[in-house]
């Protein structure tokens, strides 16, 4: 019997709340309140950062949410049989974006890899067992030229060959029976292709559709727009502002893709997705991330953002000769509000980068941005990220090195 085997038959056994209470000894019982717990920065001597700036994985993404904290606590005590968690949470998120089907993954650049093996593979046992080495002409993705990025190495970690295009003619004719997958690259602006075109080409050619929107919300609507307009298979990270565990996913689309994606996806035993697994810990926080984003008051979350560079403005404002202005990104990534702050340099005797560098040594560490726009330089203060306690904390620290710079 092999592990798979073995995992599919295992009868989990809850030992939570009162049973668990009842068999420890009476003297554990009754033992005293536990000692506070390890500062853990502080015993490994790695520098706690702020994140006035935005969803970066070097940054280690967003803060989880307080429920997903407590989902992520609550199911950390028994096992579970992986295959049916995750088609029970696929279910339960497919139900919740309007689609046919969805799956967790360890990313979106690991959904980009799974969905492309999808297309290949189908329920394919001998192709998912072989690919990337697939005899025959290798799978082709076509994708517009502008907008090739670093992250479409995804693409071509499962062996197939990206074919560029220019405009809707050239991606008309790119199509052969080699062609697999279209990939559209969200955020990468002005398109030669529409949304609109490059589905329709896909559909005509019968090939399907995949569109990469790892940073796009907010808007919450973009986690319903994509799959309206007919993209066969959507990614979003789940550990940027929708506040999931940072090494979550989202792939969801067409049911039959999405089943050729868990095929080629951990538990399974040897196909590509298999090193890029999810823990149950994250799949249950991911479902809980996701309900929770979807229930939240954006609205009210937004007028809360820019109360946030008002109060920072306030503060930096105090200082002669420096000014706030309100950015909002106009996305599709990080649509949201900053603050952009500026002054005369002759006066203060410092410059956007000198600010940004000794923010960034401090300790904790706060990451900004310096902006460029106009040919001027400015500091950009990001505010969504910050605990409501860092706000004040973080205006004054920027104020505190113009007073001091």
């Amino acid at each position: 019997m092999n592990r798979r085997e073995i995992l599919k038959n295992i009868s989990v056994l809850s030992l939570t709340g009162g049973v668990a209470g009842a068999m420890l000894p009476l003297s554990e019982a009754t033992a005293a309140p536990a000692a506070p717990k390890r500062d853990l920065f502080k015993e490994l001597g790695v520098t706690p950062v702020i994140n006035a700036s935005v969803t970066m994985t070097f940054l280690s993404g967003s803060l989880m949410l307080p429920e997903v904290l407590e989902a992520i606590e609550s199911v950390a005590h028994d096992f579970a049989n992986m295959h049916e968690l995750q088609d029970k949470v696929g279910a339960k998120i497919a139900d919740m974006l309007k689609v046919e089907g969805a799956m967790v993954t360890s990313g979106a650049a690991c959904a980009m890899l799974l969905g492309t093996a999808a297309c290949i593979t189908g329920t394919d046992a001998e192709k998912i067992k072989r690919i990337p080495n697939l005899p025959g002409p290798r799978p082709e993705v076509i994708m517009q030229k502008s907008h090739r990025y670093l992250f479409d190495q995804a693409i071509t970690t499962t062996g197939a060959n990206i074919i560029e295009v220019d405009g809707p003619d050239a991606m008309d004719k790119a199509f052969n029976n080699n062609t697999v997958m279209a990939l559209f690259f969200n955020a990468a602006g002005e398109s030669s292709v529409t949304r609109e075109q490059f589905v329709a080409l896909c559909k005509k050619h019968k090939v399907p559709s995949f569109i990469d929107a790892a940073a796009d919300v907010p808007p919450v609507g973009n986690l319903f727009k994509f799959q309206q307009m007919g993209f066969d298979l959507i990614t979003f990270s789940g550990g940027k502002m929708i506040r999931g565990p940072q090494s979550a996913g989202l792939l969801f689309g067409r049911k039959d893709l999405i089943e050729a994606a868990k095929l080629n996806h951990s538990p399974h035993e040897a196909p590509i997705g298999r090193p890029m697994k999810v823990n149950k810990e994250e799949i249950f926080g991911m479902y809980v991330a996701l309900k929770a984003y979807l229930e939240r008051d954006h609205d009210k979350e937004w007028k809360d953002w820019l109360q946030r560079t008002q109060r920072v403005k306030s503060i930096v404002e105090t200082v002669p000769g420096v000014k706030g202005e309100n950015y909002i990104d106009p996305g599709p990534a990080n649509n949201f509000p900053s603050l952009d702050i500026s002054w005369d340099e002759t006066k203060l005797k410092t410059t956007p980068q000198q600010v940004y560098e000794k923010l960034k040594n401090d300790n904790p560490s706060i990451v900004t941005n310096v902006a460029h726009k106009n040919g001027k330089s400015y500091l950009r203060v990001g505010v969504v990220l910050l605990k409501p306690e860092q706000v004040e904390y973080v205006a004054n620290k920027v104020k505190g090195h113009f007073l001091n710079p």
